[in-house]
């Protein structure tokens, strides 16, 4: 974990020591503001401010937002599957309500950029990830007979993990300046 700290330029004493946010400190709040201990006690601990400095992490956001987008996916596909859906289908409703469900909050919680002019290239990128997906689950089914939810559960992460890094580096990259820096020496 420090290492992770470390090559994101923080360190883990400066999150320990330093307040995320000197607003939220408990001592330079104004008297007149209504603070229930518990608030209190918890903007003002280490672990408090630990979680603050955490959350400014895009990959900490990115396996905290990740992992609510994989259980919601894979709750929809249970759902279909259990009901008596082909796993085709309940793979592809699943990736339908999991593109709408996920541009939501990984555009605005982890790159924290949500304009809809993105949306296109995300679904793009989610049509990749159901096709890898079905041939993932193909091959594990028909191919090595696993059972289907035993399936969607082993290929969720790998599967979410293509997804983060393909949006990363096609939907919400970051535009690069067209002026280029003149070489040095």
């Amino acid at each position: 974990m420090r290492e992770i700290l470390q090559r994101g330029s923080l360190r883990l004493n400066e999150l320990l020591d330093e307040p995320a946010n000197p607003i939220m400190n408990k001592e330079s709040l104004p008297h007149r503001v209504n603070v229930t201990r518990i608030q209190g006690f918890f903007l003002s601990s280490k672990a408090g401010l630990l979680l603050q400095r955490l959350w400014q992490i895009r990959l900490v956001r990115f396996f905290v937002v990740g992992a609510v987008n994989t259980l919601f996916s894979y709750l929809v596909y249970a759902i279909f599957v259990l009901a008596g859906a082909h796993y085709n289908l309940a793979t592809l409703v699943s990736t339908i309500l999991g593109i709408i469900f996920n541009f939501f909050t990984t555009g605005r919680i982890v790159f924290r950029k949500l304009e809809n002019k993105r949306f296109i290239l995300f679904v793009l990128v989610y049509a990749f990830t159901y096709l890898v997906n079905i041939l993932l689950l193909r091959w594990l089914i028909d191919g090595l007979g696993m059972d289907k939810l035993i399936a969607g559960a082993v290929i969720s992460l790998p599967v979410a993990l293509l997804s983060y890094l393909l949006n990363a580096n096609i939907t919400f990259r970051e535009k690069r300046s067209a002026v280029m820096p003149e070489p040095q020496g």
